[in-house]
This record gives structure tokens, sequence and C-alpha cells, in this order.
């Protein structure tokens, strides 16, 4: 084993690279108690590490089992693990590890839904934000203004922002009426607020925006606001094959449940909402006196808190985030256009 520090603790689960080197520059990192150097390469899988003085593990590459979790984000959650106001976070409705902690893929603003992937595995999520791997990701987006061909044609060939050159891959117009219209975009990175920044360049303002789609995993339209769901085998191997990772052969699913039946996906559906409402009752029930007021819950699955480990690929938490349900590549969008808003391929 002779591997950077950060790599292996990314891929053990204590944070992204880039987090980890941060917390490696303040000197919060130390190995056998010693400080470690950023760079630094660790030779001992045995050796002792620690950050912030807690005693973190530090696993060899085979010891590692990377997991994936698909997540409905309301609007209004915070994409932070912790809110010194106590806002509600995406971290708050997650299953427990242990041993690791969930990782998210990029963020969401506050006021933006839709699907936010999490892992287990520090070295894929920062392989996935990374601009150079040019992932999609497609957004469904209601438009407050005026949308001329212009307009359109301009999002597609490019916009100077702020902090560089922006552009949509793909506009497809899906639907409105008078001066609200709705469309399918696609962007291959995740800078800050680009959708919305994208379409204010042109005066015209975002007022509802969901993510559909990351890469080819797609937002399930069974998943509820709040929910998530756990990623097969398939679909955590064609996200890790898709930023040249080796393919795992080893999942946290349980094979004995069977997800096929139609009866048994309603039950697990209706698992999956009646966790959802508890979680919003226990969150916006007033606290008793002397009490704190609870803030988070854990959405329990049907396989266990934590699963077992199987070589199997099937659904956690009762679903399987299939390809196709929400949103989609070459969708040929709604409604008609109006005669100034135009449905435009890149």
């Amino acid at each position: 084993m002779s591997e950077k520090l950060q790599k292996v603790l990314a891929r053990a689960g204590h944070g992204s690279r880039r987090e980890l080197e941060a917390l490696i520059r303040a000197g919060r990192v130390s190995v056998n108690g010693k400080v470690a150097a950023l760079g630094e390469r660790l030779e001992d899988e045995s050796a002792v590490v620690r950050i912030d003085g807690h005693t973190v593990s530090a696993k060899a590459q085979e010891e590692v089992v990377c997991r994936v979790l698909a997540y409905y984000k309301p609007e209004g959650e915070l994409c932070t693990r912790h809110d010194p106001d106590g806002r509600r976070t995406v971290f708050d409705r997650l299953p427990k590890i242990r041993g690791s902690r969930w990782i998210s893929v990029g963020r969401l603003d506050a006021n933006t839904s839709g699907l936010l992937l999490f892992t287990t595995d520090g070295e894929l999520a920062n392989r996935l934000m990374h601009p150079s791997r040019q992932v999609e990701r497609e957004y469904l987006v209601r438009v407050f203004g005026e949308v001329t061909e212009d307009k359109v044609r301009n999002l597609v060939r490019g916009v100077q922002l702020d902090d560089g050159l922006a552009r949509f891959e793909d506009v497809v117009y899906a639907g409105g009426e008078g001066i609200n219209h709705t469309f399918y975009v696609v962007i291959n990175e995740g800078r800050n607020r680009e959708v919305r920044r994208l379409w204010e360049s042109q005066d015209t303002t975002v007022s509802r925006l969901k993510r559909v789609r990351y890469g080819d995993i797609f937002l399930d339209k069974k998943l509820p606001r709040g929910g998530w769901m756990e990623l097969d085998l398939k679909q955590v191997n064609y996200l890790r094959e898709l930023v040249e990772l080796r393919p795992e052969d080893e999942t946290m699913l349980d094979e004995s449940k069977d997800n096929t039946s139609r009866k048994r996906e309603r039950s697990r559906s209706q698992k999956i909402r009646r966790a959802v409402r508890r979680h919003e009752e226990r969150v916006t029930a007033p606290a008793p006196k002397g009490r704190r007021k609870p803030t988070t819950a854990t959405n329990k699955s049907s396989s266990g808190e934590h699963g077992s480990r199987t070589k199997a690929s099937t659904a956690g938490n009762g679903q399987t985030a299939g390809k196709g349900q929400a949103g989609g590549k070459g969708r040929t969008g709604g409604k008609p256009a109006p005669k100034s808003t135009p449905r435009t391929r890149k």
C-alpha cells in the first residue's frame, strides 16, 4: 500500500479529495502522531490516522465497497453537513452508516429541488464533480418572461458570465402559458447557480428549477420529495466507468430483497412516503418544554440500516433509480412552442 493520504481517506469516505487536502493544509490530519503534509504517502495500512484528533479508518482499496444514493432534494434544504441556525440540510434524512459517511456529489441551491447523488467514495465524488469530466446534468426549468429565438440561440452558443463562458448543451421547450414557459436544459459542469445566471443574462427570471438527471441516472418518478434510494451495482459501475475508476464486484444491498413484484414496489414506495411524512411531523411539531426540538430523522430502508455485503444488484430502500424515469436525453418536449418561443436542439 503506497498511496497519497488524501486519496486513501477520500476512498474510505472521510470527505472529497479537495476537502481532505484543505484539512491536511490546515494541519488537522496526523499519521502516527505526526502532523501530515500535503502529498504525503501512506505506506502502511496499519498506520494510525487522525482527523481533528479522532482516529479514522484508512482502508486498502480492495476493502472498500462503493455505495451511491439518489436523493430527491426538496426546496428549502441546504447542501451543508451542519447549519448553525438549525435549518434543514440534505444530510438529515440519509441512512446512518458505520465507519464512513455520505459525501454529496456537487450541490443544489436551497431553492432548487431534484436529484442529488451521495456516495461513500470520495474519489468517485471528486471525479464526477471535476469540470474536465463533462458529466451532463439535466434540469427542468420554469422561466418568467419573453423567450425569443435569439435568446435561446445565445444560450446555446455561449454567454460570458463573471466566471467565464457558459452555455447550455441542449434546450428543449416543454410548454407554457403567457409569459411562463418550461424548458429542459442540459449543462456539463456544476458552477454556482449556473442555470439561473444563464437565463438572467437574457433578462429572463427562473421561477422554478429542478434537476432530473445526472449522467444517465434519472430522478425516479416513484421517489417522493425527501426520499432516497440506493443505486444497484450496475448503476454504481456506470458512474465509476464514466470517470475511469475500476468497477465494483460487491454491493451492500441484499439480493434476497426482490423488487420485481409490483405489489412490493408499491409497498416500498408507501414506506418511503410514510418515513418522509414522519420526518416532516417531527421537524415541524412544537418541542415540549424542557426538551430540544428534534431536527433530524433517518429514512429506514426495507433492507435494514446497513444492508448486507453481497454480490448483487437490487434496489436499496425498495427502489431502483431507473434510467428514463424522469427527464431524459433526446426528448421531443410537450406542447408546441409559442410563436416567439423556439424549440431548439444544439
